[in-house]
């Protein structure tokens, strides 16, 4: 587990020899999964922009009542953009780059299994990002002005027919998704790959840190629920031009029918999600508590618990088309389950934070907000288990808070968190702790500023994708508290810019181990070598890097 610090200056003395013409062609032509999970990092980020863009202007929109500033055509593709890009560009594509870049250094491999299918991952899932927004500009033909889909991030039919949905632009949706789609299942192929047969001796599936167990749950359920999707939008694609009838009811199809294929991948792609959140939460909270996490067997077990039910209880969306008793039962009992393993987590972590040395680092800030939040998430979702209560409010705005609590307060909170955590590991340099505190104080006020008031919204009656509503309806002073949290969670954001800028620009060093961590990622230099170790690593725990720091401590596990 020798450092590979002093060997790494070279590379940095090679560098600053190319020219950015060379610098472009090595990061263009790369197969190395640090510069490839970078790359997807980055790629996730630059998207989140665009998402926050559309939301910001949808949230504009309902900000007072009967608005026009925005066209109810144009809110419509809006709203397909901001949640196609947010669920399908950002979150995929940050849980994807994170796992490359971090489970060869956790595992203590020189990369991933397949470096090749690991470049072609990236590139796919770019182009189709970059095809989804192409239809800004070329859905409508090459000589006509483009239009963005406007049918919903889910695309229920018959939005999606020929009828209803003229001109290309559901195609681009279509075809940007399949292309980003292939990207994350090789991505999830490699990261499968590696971490069942690359790890360095002694790594034993009991001692892999809790990131890389909870992102190889992730890798099963990417390959168990994108091949899916993928299978349903050929099958749209078929309904749309070669005269297949899949999803058409007027000619014999079944509109149900995609939404069952729809949300088979959709339940567990919310799980795709938010176990990273976890695994990010899992390697954060022990470190700034100075303490082991609290049960890794039980947190291990719990992972895999979710991921096998995650796989069960797609339907409890479909509750008010009229499914059948016997199905709502049993959709309704199986979501309620899945609360149990996710429970297990939130008392692993709050036992590892009980009597810790805790240290309010803005990691550790993230983390603890997003426990608390996370929870709330938890609780209506249990609420929306129930298909009575679901009748009432599905399509509702509090269906919207859930969901938000879940991948904002929960899945992006740690994003940020693990940003935080692992930038200096990546480029070398610490980031500003006094402008991730604002970042991460304007954040949390906007988040619920914003999401709270959802519930109460939906509570009230107000349905969800409304471009616009009346005065009388009660609906206004929480739709303006909404708006406005969105602008301070704009700033958090923009203070977060301000804190990558700023580590860019003044450099500062971070050394190998700036937390004091303890798994083998920080046992190199800061970035790491492009071979990340100079000799494969032998470990003899869990926490390897502790047991180099303290030869003399004994084996803490009693393995």
């Amino acid at each position: 587990m020798a450092s590979s610090e002093g060997l790494s200056v070279s590379t940095f003395e090679k560098d600053a020899e190319k020219t950015w013409l060379d610098h472009m062609h090595e990061w263009v032509s790369t197969v190395d999964h640090k510069k490839l999970g970078l790359l997807y990092i980055f790629s996730g980020l630059f998207f989140f922009i665009l998402g926050g863009i559309e939301a910001s202007a949808m949230r504009a929109q309902l900000a007072v009542p009967a608005n026009d500033l925005v066209e109810p055509a144009e809110f419509n593709r809006l709203f397909t953009m901001h949640g196609t890009t947010m669920v399908f560009l950002v979150g995929m594509p940050i849980v994807t780059g994170f796992g490359n870049y971090l489970i060869p250094l956790m595992i203590g491999a020189r990369d991933m299994a397949f470096p090749r299918l690991n470049a072609w991952g990236f590139w796919m899932f770019l182009f189709g990002g970059i095809v989804l927004y192409m239809s800004y500009f070329a859905s409508m033909g090459l000589y006509g002005a483009g239009t963005a889909p406007d049918v919903g991030w889910f695309a229920y039919s018959p939005l999606t027919g020929r009828a209803f949905s003229r001109g290309n632009a559901t195609d681009y949706w279509i075809l940007g998704i399949l292309l980003s789609g292939f990207g994350s299942m090789s991505g999830a192929i490699n990261m499968l790959t590696t971490t069942l047969t690359m790890r360095c001796p002694g790594m034993t599936m009991r001692r892999i840190p809790l990131f890389v167990w909870m992102m190889l749950v992730v890798s099963f359920l990417m390959l168990l629920a994108l091949p899916v999707l993928t299978a349903a939008q050929v099958m749209l694609l078929f309904d749309r031009y070669l005269g297949a009838h899949f999803f058409d009811t007027q000619a014999g199809g079944d509109a149900v029918l995609w939404q069952h294929f729809f949300w088979f991948f959709g339940h567990p792609e919310v799980y795709i999600l938010i176990i990273p959140g976890f695994a990010y939460a899992s390697e954060i909270i022990p470190v700034f508590s100075r303490k082991v996490i609290f049960g890794y067997v039980t947190m291990v077990a719990a992972s895999i618990c979710i991921g096998l039910v995650a796989v069960g209880v797609w339907a409890h969306h479909m509750f008010t088309v009229g499914m059948g008793r016997g199905l709502d039962i049993w959709f309704a009992v199986i979501t309620m389950v899945v609360g149990i393993p996710t429970g297990i987590k939130l008392f692993n972590w709050i036992a590892t934070m009980y009597g810790g040395k805790i240290r309010f680092k803005v990691p550790m800030l993230f983390a603890i907000a997003f426990i608390g939040q996370f929870l709330i998430a938890g609780l209506t979702g249990i609420m929306l288990s129930g298909a009575p209560f679901t009748w009432q409010l599905s399509d509702s705005y509090f269906v919207v808070a859930h969901f938000h609590y879940v991948l904002i307060g929960g899945l992006l909170f740690t994003v940020f968190g693990a940003c935080y955590f692992w930038f200096p590991k990546m480029l070398g340099w610490m980031m500003s702790e006094r402008i991730g505190r604002w970042h991460f104080v304007l954040f949390f006020i906007g988040f619920h500023l914003t999401f709270t008031t959802m519930h109460i919204q939906g509570l009230l009656g107000m349905p969800r994708r409304i471009y616009t509503y009346e005065p009388d309806r009660g609906w206004a002073i929480w739709n303006a508290i909404t708006s406005a949290g969105v602008v301070l969670q704009g700033l958090g954001v923009a203070f977060f810019l301000l804190a990558i800028f700023l580590a860019f620009r003044q450099k500062k060093p971070a050394g190998p181990d700036p937390w004091d961590a303890w798994t083998l990622e920080w046992s190199t230099s800061s970035p790491p070598p492009e071979y990340n170790f100079l000799s494969l690593p032998e470990v003899r725990s869990r926490r390897p890097l502790w047991d180099l720091k303290h030869p003399e401590d004994p084996d803490w596990e009693h393995e």
